[in-house]
């Protein structure tokens, strides 16, 4: 049997206020939209992605920016229409590509209809679809939960009903009770109407979080002082997961869900693909936060190794996201970048594309008067610059400000450079699909120098080596038998390999 799509696939997540926008607005403020999105699908299917993950588009006061949701079943005017989103859709299938929804289970708008009738009295009949305590014995909240973004309690006090209600996020994102029997067909009612539509599958934002203990105990000192969004693993998730993934697999073409499970252990993330009838994938977030140390990124595949393979689960690998700094501010240079694609897309598992990773785009620089997140994430989120010249392809004045150097780090004046690394990307990604070893093969470390990650990759007799050197000086690696360089992250091909690896060089080998 084939494996699903979704294990050999790169996915490319769209931040859609950043991507690319359709038309001018009244107010002259550039705002991606879907639109927008649809006029650019040919960028993805030049570049060989196979999915693409939009961030929230539903309708939303934009507290967090589309993650505090008023109607799961409406697009946001902001983004366009549903009319707009079946185009987009319609345009992405014609052209081969599937689409991903970003799912929010956790929590909802304070505005949403369900929360204002939980909150206008004790009595509403969805009073418990959201979580509602009374103060503590001596006053206060409830309990010592800490909520996002800021060092706060995750409780907010209503002054009409007399209770704290919970919040993992900000106090404009209430959190939804999933021990109500009516939240959890209501949610499942909002997965079906979207895959009735017809999208490919969602991603489920901090869906770790939906099943807490309903005691609400308080927190150890230790772990009152992190965020409960990033420590809460309640067995009762699982059971959630298990009905959610039936309902997926009840429609045809491999529907998907993938989780993003904010618990930084490795072997807590692996308990939420469950069986095999929990979550299709899992984000596992500490390689996203190593630092570029061969040692280190060694650990990061000996964790998954142990954890997530032993339970049948399909690994996930991200370097960058709508919520942390591009990996290309992290790690320095291009040098580094470039080597880190080919890591990323070698890697056994499904790799996930941030828009603009393509480019080797750094964080904006993004002056105090011009922040507006929540959680101090706007440098990662600046748009992506399409041309060359002032307006970069967009239609005014954008919402946030550029990456650095728009006017050389665009898609167009990349394009048109065959030794860029928006090249790389594009070989890359036709390496991974005509090579059975680097999409679906079993990975081995290679021995190897200090400083250096090697592995083998092979499936049906097809057989790959990458190697990856993690420092500034040049390195040796010995292999057996006859190799021939493939690709290379700084754009050599297609000789023989010299047993030699340069500072900071990556390089995909075949078999000579």
């Amino acid at each position: 049997m084939a494996a699903p799509w979704w294990k050999s696939a790169v996915i490319y997540q769209i931040y859609p206020r950043s991507f690319a926008d359709s038309a001018p607005r009244s107010d002259g403020v550039a705002v991606g939209d879907l639109e927008g999105i649809r006029r650019r699908l040919d960028h993805l299917v030049w570049l060989g992605v196979d999915a693409l993950w939009l961030s929230p588009v539903y309708r939303s006061p934009m507290a967090d920016f589309g993650y505090d949701v008023s109607d799961h079943c409406d697009i946001d005017p902001l983004f366009g229409t549903l009319d707009d989103f079946d185009r987009l859709l319609a345009d992405a299938h014609d052209r081969g590509l599937r689409v991903i929804l970003d799912w929010v289970p956790n929590h909802t708008s304070d505005r949403h209809p369900w929360f204002v009738e939980s909150r206008s009295s004790r009595d509403d009949p969805r009073r418990h679809w959201y979580v509602w305590r009374d103060p503590a014995p001596g006053g206060g909240p409830p309990n010592n939960w800490r909520a996002a973004f800021a060092d706060v309690p995750a409780w907010t006090f209503d002054e009409a009903t007399g209770q704290y209600y919970l919040h993992l996020f900000l106090p404009e994102q209430p959190d939804l009770n999933w021990g109500e029997p009516g939240v959890v067909e209501a949610m499942h009612d909002v997965l079906r109407f979207w895959l009735d539509r017809g999208v490919d599958g969602f991603r489920a934002d901090v869906v770790h979080a939906i099943g807490k203990d309903p005691a609400l105990p308080d927190d150890s000192p230790e772990a009152a002082l992190l965020p409960k969004s990033s420590t809460n693993d309640h067995h009762s998730t699982h059971a959630l997961l298990r009905d959610i993934r039936a309902l997926l697999d009840g429609y045809p073409g491999d529907r998907m869900m993938v989780g993003e499970v904010y618990l930084l252990d490795t072997a807590q993330v692996a308990t939420y693909y469950g069986a095999g009838d929990e979550l299709h994938l899992a984000f596992n977030f500490p390689p996203l936060y190593t630092p570029w140390d061969a040692a280190l990124w060694r650990q990061r595949l000996d964790e998954v190794d142990r954890h997530v393979t032993p339970v049948g689960g399909w690994p996930t690998w991200v370097l960058s996201n709508h919520d942390n700094p591009r990996h290309r501010t992290r790690y320095g240079s291009e040098a580094r970048a470039r080597a880190a694609a080919v890591l990323l897309l070698t890697l056994r598992g499904t790799p996930f594309l941030y828009a603009g990773e393509e480019l080797g785009l750094e964080d904006a620089e993004v002056p105090p008067e011009r922040m507006v997140d929540p959680g101090g994430r706007d440098g990662c989120r600046a748009p992506i610059p399409w041309e060359p010249g002032p307006a970069h392809g967009w239609h005014g004045e954008p919402w946030l400000p550029w990456p650095p150097d728009p006017d050389r780090r665009n898609a167009a004046t990349l394009g048109h450079d065959d030794g860029s690394i928006v090249h790389l990307y594009r070989r890359l990604l036709s390496a991974r699909r005509v090579s059975p070893a680097l999409s679906l093969g079993h990975l081995e470390v290679v021995p190897s120098p200090d400083g250096v990650l090697a592995w083998a990759r092979e499936a049906d007799g097809d057989r790959r080596t990458v190697a990856v050197n993690f420092t500034e000086t040049e390195q040796t690696l010995t292999l057996d038998g006859s190799w021939e360089v493939e690709l290379s992250s700084d754009g050599g091909a297609g000789v023989a390999w010299p047993g030699r690896l340069g500072p900071d060089q990556a390089v995909v080998l075949r078999p000579a």
